[in-house]
């Protein structure tokens, strides 16, 4: 998922400015946090049908491109 600008926004006035399924107040954390839990995508597109799986893969490619910028600082 080379586009997850397509999918993902962020704005100040919906959850306080997290990166969220546009369209929604689905942050990229809440599903981060499911498939973290164990859900898989056929439950979490069950649980809310509002998303679909591209939606779900952009949030994953959205959190892999800001994880590419953390850099770690040896002391």
């Amino acid at each position: 998922m080379k586009q997850w600008e397509k999918y993902i926004s962020i704005d100040q006035e919906i959850r306080f400015g997290k990166p969220c399924i546009k369209g929604t107040r689905i942050a990229v954390q809440d599903i981060l946090s499911w498939l973290a839990s164990g859900m898989s995508n056929a439950e979490i597109l069950e649980e809310f049908p509002q998303l679909n799986n591209d939606q779900i893969l952009a949030a994953l490619a959205f959190s892999a491109d800001k994880e590419s910028l953390v850099k770690i600082i040896a002391a």
